[in-house]
């Protein structure tokens, strides 16, 4: 079975049920991402700001594609004061085919 669209795992190949080597799937810069430093109610929960901005909570993996030089661990990390850049709905869901 393959993973579903909002996956990260969604371009890494299945073999007979095994998981083969991670595929990244790239969100990189674009001119209208919009900067934000994370404030306290997101604090090691990029989850929560999918829910919010997204509708959906599994695209919590797209903070960390998109600022890979601020971002190693996705939760610990993802901690108050950080400045990162959000992709834009209408781009992020056209960019992963969503």
């Amino acid at each position: 079975m393959a993973y579903k669209i909002t996956s990260p795992w969604h371009d890494t190949a299945l073999s007979n049920g095994y998981l083969g080597n991670f595929n990244i799937r790239p969100v990189s810069a674009e001119p209208d991402d919009i900067p934000y430093t994370i404030d306290p109610h997101y604090n090691y929960r990029p989850d929560l700001l999918s829910q919010d901005l997204y509708g959906t909570p599994k695209l919590w993996w797209v903070f960390t594609q998109r600022n890979m030089n601020v971002i190693r661990d996705p939760i610990f990390d993802f901690k108050v004061g950080t400045l990162i850049y959000l992709p834009k709905k209408t781009t992020l869901f056209r960019v992963l085919g969503i």
